[in-house]
């Protein structure tokens, strides 16, 4: 099934195994093969319903567009909410947590056509889950998130790990100067690492976490610093991370969380926004570039045949979807 939408192509591949789907699991490509791994979900009630959030340790493979979806190994742990990029030895994870803590592990997945297998990293310098991050040219960048799952507060944090030299560990750079923040954005042009969007925390009288809902976004390049940039029209947390780069130079924020009904349980909720927010660095400007067929949230997007992939996610607010969304041009001359 193909939704033609502006000059925007989308190809419906086959949905993950799973009858629920997933949240915020690990995704990207190794050893040319489609990885999507961890995640959460809530298989029996509703979380209004007093449903219970379980944490998924399955890692699934697609071998290619026609190919069915495996299983094939499994997580150190039942795993959701962190960061991963592709790099040519495969899928480095960072961070994620479960109900109970917040991770610092960071790993490497790798498959050679017939077994996954598993390398380890350095460790991040604290916890931490719900962040962002991209890779910028040899550099891992990594912004904001949460330190517990209980958390009141965002994290400020800022960084960076070479990916030319690993073993060297995680180097802390100068924060984004806008509010802490989590569930935001993040995105890569040439040199340049993008944030925008998510939301920052506080306490209520109860001392629960209140979200406030950011439009604000920022740039960073090595040797420059933060550079403020135009607000996105509207909040897009959650949404598909990294932003897809399409070929004429723009980043993608498709869908996201624009916090407007989010009084609603999910039953009542109408879905996320479906318009694609594109951003021009040329002129610094924001627009319109017409709709994505699905209404998405808390979900990755990774780089794999010539397409940008956006697997499973959140639909409406207590519902996943198992569905793999593939975001192409004609001729499937996609991005660079």
């Amino acid at each position: 099934m193909a939704t033609a939408q502006g000059e925007l192509h989308w190809t419906q591949l086959k949905s993950l195994p799973d009858p629920e789907g997933f949240a915020a699991p690990f995704t990207g490509v190794a050893g040319g093969a489609l990885l999507v791994a961890g995640g959460a979900n809530f298989p029996g009630k509703r979380p209004w319903e007093g449903g219970t959030k379980i944490w998924s340790d399955e890692v699934y493979l697609l071998a290619a567009r026609d190919a069915d979806w495996i299983k094939v190994g499994k997580l150190p742990r039942a795993n959701a909410y962190g960061v991963s990029v592709t790099i040519p030895e495969g899928v480095i994870c960072a961070g994620g947590g479960d109900a109970r803590e917040n991770f610092a592990d960071v790993f490497l997945l790798k498959w050679d056509g017939r077994m996954l297998s598993r390398d380890q990293w350095p460790a991040l310098p604290r916890p931490c889950a719900f962040m962002s991050g991209a890779k910028v040219g040899k550099t891992f960048y990594l912004a904001g998130g949460t330190a517990t799952p209980t958390d009141t507060a965002a994290l400020s944090t800022f960084w960076a790990l070479d990916l030319n030299a690993p073993e060297c560990g995680w180097r802390e750079l100068p924060p984004c100067p806008g509010a802490p923040r989590m569930l935001a954005v993040a995105g890569s042009i040439d040199e340049t690492f993008y944030l925008m969007s998510g939301v920052s925390l506080k306490s209520d009288a109860a001392g629960k976490p209140v979200r406030t809902y950011l439009n604000d976004a920022y740039a960073y390049r090595a040797g420059k610093g933060w550079t403020r940039l135009a607000d996105l029209p509207r909040p897009a947390v959650a949404a598909p991370s990294p932003a897809p780069l399409a070929r004429d130079g723009q980043l993608l924020v498709i869908g996201g969380d624009d916090g407007g009904r989010r009084h609603l349980d999910g039953p009542g909720h109408p879905g996320f926004p479906r318009d694609i927010l594109a951003y021009d660095p040329s002129r610094d400007r924001w627009s319109v570039r017409g709709q994505a067929p699905f209404s998405r949230a808390t979900v990755p997007a990774t780089e794999w045949d010539r397409q940008w992939i956006v697997p499973n996610g959140e639909r409406i607010p207590g519902y996943r979807s198992p569905e793999v969304w593939a975001l192409e041009r004609e001729r499937r001359k996609v991005f660079a």
